[in-house]
């Protein structure tokens, strides 16, 4: 029996066959160039309808991840890159993407996150494979710090933005929905690695400014800063429902991030992009957000 006939009305089901393939893509394990399995395989893994993956699909076709071409299926085009001079960002056989930066964050003993973005939907996927490799004993941090800044809810932003008024509710309602399922789950995964005394220190701020986000910015364990602006694309959104609204909207997961470490010149530029941009986010946290 799938989801979409047990009175859930096929939108939980969207969202988790939607989640889990941008999460598959975010970290590698469908690489650039890759096909995604059939939909009828993919139906029958999530225990959804055709016409559920159909949506999802569509989706993912919308927003630049995929495409798909009948009788080839579903070609993965696009996922996050990272540009870096760093050799780090070449360890990874799946290329550079935001996954192996944040694994390696997370095989230190100490953990620490500085997030500034639009949404958590990008690392509440990254942070839960990490939470995988905790409870399967690959590796054992003492302490996980996270501290997020997400835009004030009450803040009026200009995306993603209806092309028509009378969908601006929807679309608002859709990415406050997006941001807090999110949220909710990064505290929860992150707090059920302390109560099984997994991880003995685990520290989860989340607060909200009142500036509009036109960049990520992740600064990890206070020497690496990535950092990356949001593009402002025109597209259909698909909503639960499968009605789709043209709309004017960014791809956070698909931004392409710069990676800077700094050095021993505090001078030289990745030094000095570095040490503002973490000097950026303090200032921001400690006087504007709440």
């Amino acid at each position: 029996m799938t989801e979409e006939r047990t009175g859930d009305g096929g939108g939980r089901a969207f969202r988790k066959v939607s989640e889990e393939l941008r999460s598959r893509i975010a970290d590698g394990t469908y690489p650039r160039r890759s096909f995604l399995p059939s939909q009828r395989d993919l139906a029958e893994e999530f225990g959804v309808s055709r016409d559920t993956v159909q949506r999802v699909l569509r989706e993912l076709s919308y927003e630049g991840w995929i495409e798909s071409r009948q009788g080839s299926g579903s070609r993965v085009i696009k996922n996050q890159r990272i540009q870096s001079s760093s050799a780090k960002a070449s360890r990874s056989s799946r290329g550079a993407t935001l996954a192996p930066f944040i694994s390696e964050a997370f095989e230190q003993p100490e953990v620490a996150l500085d997030v500034y973005t639009l949404t958590s939907e990008s690392l509440d996927a990254h942070i839960r494979l990490q939470a995988e490799r905790i409870r399967a004993g690959f590796i054992r941090p003492r302490r996980i710090a996270l501290r997020m800044l997400l835009p004030s809810i009450s803040l009026p932003l200009p995306y993603p933005r209806a092309m028509d008024d009378k969908d601006a509710d929807l679309l608002r309602d859709r990415l406050h929905a997006i941001t807090r399922r999110h949220t909710e789950s990064l505290r929860g995964v992150l707090a059920e690695l302390r109560t099984e005394d997994l991880v003995p220190d685990v520290d989860v701020q989340i607060r909200h400014a009142p500036l509009t986000p036109t960049f990520k910015l992740y600064v990890i364990n206070e020497a690496e800063v990535l950092f990356g602006p949001y593009e402002v694309i025109e597209r259909p959104v698909v909503l639960e429902s499968g009605e789709e609204i043209r709309a004017l909207d960014v791809l956070g997961l698909g931004a392409t991030l710069t990676h800077h470490v700094g050095d021993a010149d505090p001078d030289s530029p990745s030094s000095a992009f570095a040490t503002s941009m973490q000097a950026w986010f303090e200032s921001v946290w400690t006087l504007l957000s709440e």
